[in-house]
C-alpha cells in the first residue's frame, strides 16, 4: 500500500489521468460537488466518487498536511489552505486525512471510487421518464432497482446499463483491460426492476389438418396342374403388392371390390384356376385442435392434448438372472409452448413452438420387450411480433405422395387382354394439408360469475324421453345460468342428440 504526504504547495499537475472503470462497492450515494466540513467534525466519513470525477472539499481551518493512502485510487489537489479537490483515478478504496499546523486531524474521508452511477441514473431517467429506476454500484457490477412500465422498458434499461459499463471499461487506461468485442457488459448488470403492470397474454392456436388416402390393388393368382405327355407342369402365381406390403383385407375403410375364384382351364390334361384380387380403399382424416393458453409477459406456458406411449429404455438384471425393463414414456398428440413478451401497449413478441404427432406402424422397431411404434411429427417453432387480436399463419404444409408398382411374369404380362392374368398392380396416393394459426390477446382477470364451464346448463333427459326417443340429454351448454326445471321449447345447446 502506498502512502503519500501532500503539502499545500503541491501543484495541480499531480492530479492523475481521468479513468472510467466498472464500479467498486459504494455504501453511500454519489458525492455532492462541494463537501463542507464543520469545525470540530474531525471524524471519518464516507465519500463515493465516479472514476474520472472530482469533488471539492472545504475545510474549517488551514490544512498543513494531506495524507493520501493510495494515490493510484484517488488523488488530492490542494488549491488553497482550505480548499482541496479529490479526484477519482481508478476503481478501489482508499483514505484521505487532513491535518492542521498543530498536527491535529481536521477531517478524514473513506473514498470509494467506481462507476459514475449518477450519470447512468440520469441517463435512464431522461430516456425512460415513465419509470422510477435507481442505480447502485456493487463491486464491478451495477444494480438496477425500482419500477418500469413493461418488460420492454426493463430490457432496454439493462441494455443501456450494459453499454454504459462496456464503454467505461473500454475507455480505461493504465492497468485496466480493454473491453473485448464479445463482452457487452450484460453479466455486470443485476436486474432487480419490477414491472409496474404485469400484462397477461392469452394465445389461441388453431391446428387444422386434413389427410386423404387412396389405395388401389388388382392382381390375379394362377394355380393348377397341366399334363403334357408324360410331364406334369405345375403353375403357382401369387400376387405381389410391395407398395402396401400386402393385399388389403376385406372390410377395410371405404373398400370396394373383393376376390373370387374363376376356372380358367379344366380338362383331362389338368386344371388351372385363377384367384382375382381387386380392391380399392379411400380414407380421410381430419384433425382440429384449438388450444388456448394464458401466461404472464416473459413467462413460459405449455400444453399437450394427446397421450404417452412406453419405450424400453434399458434392462437391469440381478445375480439370479431376473431382469426388469426400464420404461420411458414419450408424449404424442397436439403440443404447444409459448413465451410472450409485451413490448409496448398493443405489441406482443411471441416465441411459439407447436407440434402435431401421431403413432404410426411405419418404421417400427422390434425388440425383445416388444414392438416400439414410430411417430409421425409435424413441428414448427418461430418468433413473431403481433398486435393484440391480430392473427398470423405461422406454418403451413401441403404434401402429396404417390406410389405405384406393377409386377408380373416377363413377356406374358405384356400380352393384350390376357396379360392381366399374369400381372398385379399396386397403387397408393396420399395428400396432407396442415395449417397452424396463432392469435395473441392481452387479457385481464374477470369475475367468476362472468365465466362458464361446459357442464353448466346440462339437463338430463327424462326416462320416457330416453326410452321412447333415445335421448340422453334435454339441453346442454345454454349461455347464462340455466334452471333445469323450467320448460324449454325448440332446439337448445351446442350438442343435439
Amino acid at each position: 500500500m502506498k502512502t503519500t504526504w501532500l503539502h499545500r504547495a503541491v501543484p495541480a499537475t499531480l492530479a492523475a489521468t481521468l479513468l472510467l472503470v466498472p464500479a467498486a462497492p459504494s455504501p453511500v450515494a454519489a458525492a455532492e460537488p462541494v463537501v463542507r466540513v464543520a469545525d470540530g467534525d474531525s471524524g471519518s466519513r464516507m465519500l463515493a466518487l465516479g472514476r474520472g470525477k472530482s469533488v471539492a472539499i472545504e475545510l474549517p481551518r488551514d490544512a498543513k498536511d494531506v495524507l493520501v493512502v493510495d494515490p493510484d485510487v484517488a488523488n488530492a489537489v490542494v488549491r488553497s489552505a482550505r480548499r482541496v479537490f479529490v479526484v477519482g483515478v481508478k476503481a478501489g478504496q482508499t483514505n484521505i486525512v487532513f491535518f492542521d499546523t498543530d498536527g491535529r486531524q481536521i477531517a478524514a474521508f473513506d473514498i470509494t471510487v467506481g462507476v459514475d452511477t449518477a450519470a447512468l441514473q440520469a441517463t435512464l431517467r431522461r430516456l425512460m421518464p415513465n419509470g422510477d429506476i435507481r442505480v447502485d454500484a456493487a463491486g464491478k457490477a451495477v444494480v438496477l432497482s425500482g419500477t418500469v412500465a413493461n418488460a420492454a422498458d426493463a430490457a432496454q434499461a439493462v441494455s443501456i446499463a450494459a453499454t454504459f459499463l462496456a464503454d467505461a471499461k473500454g475507455s480505461g487506461s493504465g492497468d485496466s483491460k480493454p473491453a473485448s468485442s464479445g463482452d457487452d457488459g450484460t453479466k455486470n448488470v443485476i436486474n432487480r426492476l419490477t414491472i409496474r403492470a404485469k400484462e397477461q397474454v392469452m394465445l389461441k392456436v388453431v391446428v387444422a389438418e386434413v389427410k386423404r388416402t387412396v389405395v388401389k390393388q388388382l392382381g390375379v393368382d394362377l394355380n393348377g396342374t397341366l399334363t403334357v405327355g408324360t410331364d406334369i407342369a405345375l403353375r403357382n402365381y401369387t400376387n405381389v403388392f410391395p407398395v402396401n406390403g400386402g393385399a388389403i383385407a376385406n372390410g377395410g375403410l371405404g373398400n370396394a371390390g373383393g376376390s373370387g375364384i374363376a376356372p380358367v382351364f379344366n380338362g383331362s390334361g389338368g386344371t388351372v384356376a385363377a384367384i382375382i384380387q381387386a380392391m380399392e380403399q379411400a380414407g380421410v382424416m381430419r384433425t382440429l385442435a384449438e388450444p388456448t393458453l394464458t401466461a404472464i409477459s416473459g413467462e413460459q406456458a405449455k400444453f399437450l392434448a394427446g397421450g404417452e406411449f412406453p419405450v424400453a429404455a434399458g434392462r437391469n438384471c440381478d445375480t439370479s438372472g431376473y431382469c426388469t425393463v426400464d420404461i420411458q414414456w414419450k408424449p404424442f398428440g397436439v403440443g404447444l409452448d409459448f413465451t410472450p413478451v409485451v413490448l409496448s401497449e398493443g405489441r406482443i413478441s411471441l416465441r411459439v413452438g407447436t407440434e402435431v404427432s401421431e403413432l404410426s406402424s411405419d418404421n417400427t422397431v422390434q425388440t425383445t420387450a416388444g414392438i416400439i411404434p414410430s411417430l409421425k411429427v409435424r413441428r414448427a417453432s418461430s418468433t413473431v411480433e403481433l398486435p393484440s387480436g391480430g392473427s398470423i399463419m405461422m406454418a403451413g404444409l401441403i404434401k402429396e405422395e404417390t406410389k405405384q408398382s406393377v409386377n408380373g411374369t416377363p413377356g406374358l404380362q405384356s400380352l393384350p387382354v390376357l396379360g392381366t392374368l399374369f400381372r398385379s398392380r399396386d397403387y397408393q396416393s396420399g395428400q396432407t394439408e396442415l395449417m397452424v394459426m396463432v392469435t395473441p390477446y392481452i387479457v385481464n382477470a374477470v369475475a367468476r360469475s362472468e365465466l362458464q364451464t361446459p357442464d353448466e346448463g346440462f339437463a338430463p333427459a327424462s326416462d320416457p324421453s330416453t326410452i321412447l326417443l333415445g335421448r340422453i340429454n334435454r339441453i346442454y351448454g345454454v349461455a347464462g345460468k340455466v334452471d333445469p326445471t323450467r320448460p324449454y321449447h325448440g332446439t337448445y345447446g351446442f350438442i343435439i342428440d
